[in-house]
């Protein structure tokens, strides 16, 4: 079967409880149990360039931070502090924490990218060889990387990851890395979304308040990275002769706003369409009682402001807040108890490389109503930018859909294309692999959903539920 405008189209057949946490003198306090914390942070620091209305829940935020005035704005006002050092708000430079890893023999990095720290891994993407750089498909294997590391060099690896990839590393940490298994030394860098009194999305809140109570469950000490340059270095002194001694991980958590600004050189565009392009032709090709399952991150927002653009509902949609990677999954549990209707899961690169496993499940499943489309911008868009492997050469989406049993796969990039192809879909016996490749990058005043994640649920559980 063939498309006539380049539309490619195949078918086929087919430990013990932590202590105490290393406090830095002149650095954080930090309260394990009720989970407190005491800093030195001027309320005023964070730099408001927009208002913007955001509902999470019973969450409400109208600030939202400009980064490329916030640190030009904070000087002033730590300048108007004077004597009150108190009031004093810092910002680690990435090059600088960077040659302070270096100094002290951490010179190998592995990990996905995260919000929080996409400034520092910016920065060890530009400047880092590839071969000391591994940006892995998810935070479990960047543990077991740096374990491999360390046998092969006695060194000890950097691994970075978001709070919510925690969930990953567990099994990797507690059978491999600690001191009593295989007692294998890494410097975990960890985004700390949700920290306790900060605003967030409800998923990350509800991450941030367990991540003490994880790290510490698992024996893994830890202590706040401090946001400037003195402090951060002891906090490495500290981590180095934790490990030194005790042959395990360390763990530094990285609060917002802890980096001034560094990003990654833009690449010229390739393709006539970014991600929410691409996102927004599909949603205009799609039918009224069409199912849709959002993947994690940019996707989801995006699909949410298209709705309220088109003055539709969002009962259609279910959007994976969190839970990076599963959304197919998801997708599969609906397609398999409801066969009358087509389920459509919008998916990104970095999600699905993260959980590859997944498209052997689908692929497997014989579900002729599952309809999966991949929006590839070869990059981890949604925290900075930095590459996957999604454009490598030697690397085909379809190719390894049709290993794992899809019963076509599909590839288009131009408007019209995407739009037949999803037509194309309906015909076609599932499971059906589409691939749109897109430029990277979107919209700096993207929003966030004002709905919370249970109104999504019931809403669209009422949608299903119309099953005729």
């Amino acid at each position: 079967m063939a498309l006539n405008c380049s539309l490619v189209s195949a078918l086929f057949t087919r430990s013990k409880p932590l202590l105490i946490t290393e406090i830095v003198s002149g650095v954080r306090c930090l309260t394990l149990g009720s989970v407190k914390f005491s800093d030195a942070v001027n309320p005023e620091s964070q730099v408001v360039s927009r208002v913007r209305s955001l509902s999470l829940g019973s969450l409400k935020s109208s600030d939202v931070v400009n980064p490329e005035t916030q640190v030009a704005e904070q000087k002033a006002r730590n300048e108007d502090a004077g004597q009150f050092t108190e009031l004093v708000r810092d910002f680690l430079n990435p090059k600088d924490f960077y040659n302070a890893l270096c100094m002290h023999g951490m010179d190998y990095f592995c990990g996905v990218p995260d919000s929080l720290l996409k400034d520092f891994c910016a920065y060890v993407t530009a400047v880092t060889p590839k071969s000391r750089h591994v940006i892995t498909s998810n935070e479990g294997q960047a543990v077991a990387l740096a374990a491999g590391y360390h046998m092969a060099t006695g060194k000890a690896g950097v691994v970075y990851l978001q709070n919510s990839g925690l969930g990953n590393i567990v099994n990797p940490l507690m059978s491999l890395a600690v001191p009593n298994v295989y007692s294998i030394p890494m410097l975990l860098l960890v985004g700390w979304r949700g920290e306790p009194g900060k605003r967030d999305e409800p998923q990350h809140m509800i991450q941030g308040q367990a991540t003490p109570g994880i790290l510490a469950s698992c024996g893994i000490p830890f202590q706040v990275l401090p946001d400037y340059q003195e402090g951060a270095e002891q906090a490495l002194y500290v981590a180095r002769k934790h490990m030194e001694t005790s042959k395990g991980p360390y763990c530094l958590l990285v609060r917002r706003q802890n980096f001034i600004p560094y990003k990654l050189e833009k690449e010229p565009d390739l393709y006539p369409l970014n991600r929410e392009g691409a996102l927004q032709v599909i949603v205009d090709s799609l039918k009224d009682r069409d199912v849709v399952v959002g993947t994690t991150g940019m996707l989801s927002r995006e699909l949410f402001e298209y709705r309220v653009a088109k003055g539709h509902g969002h009962e259609k949609d279910f959007l994976t807040v969190g839970s990076m990677g599963h959304a197919s999954a998801i997708a599969l549990g609906i397609a398999q108890f409801k066969p009358k209707r087509q389920i459509f899961c919008i998916d990104g690169d970095g999600a699905v490389i993260m959980h590859m496993g997944a498209l052997a499940t689908i692929g497997q499943s014989e579900v002729p109503n599952f309809k999966h489309i991949l929006i590839n911008n070869g990059c981890h868009d949604s925290v900075g930018g930095q590459p996957t492997v999604g454009f490598s050469h030697t690397f085909d989406f379809l190719e390894i859909g049709k290993a794992c049993g899809y019963r076509s796969v599909l590839a288009a990039e131009q408007p019209e294309e995407i739009t037949e192809a999803i037509e194309l879909m309906r015909s076609l016996e599932g499971p059906v692999l589409l691939e749109i490749k897109t430029n990277k990058g979107g919209r700096k005043d993207l929003g966030r959903p004002t709905r919370s994640p249970i109104q999504n649920k019931k809403d669209f559980m009422h949608f299903l539920a119309i099953d005729h």
